[in-house]
């Protein structure tokens, strides 16, 4: 299993944008082959927000992020302060 987390910062005061991302990008992520569950976090004080996605595979999560990954760009790229993460980690146990 892999887990896929995606950080990015908004700033503070950019709720909004962040839960747009949280109420559209899980179900889109969801129906990808080989999802097993997606959670949207995130810190309001700072403006802190990521995604974390537990994978059946490798070639799985490296199938959905050239999908994934620009719809996420679409809703923050005009937003982030910084440039945003994305990593691939080998789940240890669960």
């Amino acid at each position: 299993m892999y887990a896929r987390v995606v950080r990015f910062s908004l700033g503070p005061g950019k709720r909004e944008i962040a839960q747009a991302v949280a109420d559209d990008m899980p179900p889109k992520i969801a129906a990808m082959k080989g999802c097993r569950s997606v959670t949207v976090f995130g810190d309001d004080s700072d403006g802190e927000y990521g995604i974390f996605v537990l994978w059946e595979s490798e070639a799985d999560a490296d199938a959905a992020a050239p999908v994934i990954g620009p719809q996420i760009h679409e809703r923050i790229g005009g937003h982030v302060t910084a440039d945003w993460e994305a990593r691939l980690f080998e789940v240890l146990s669960e």
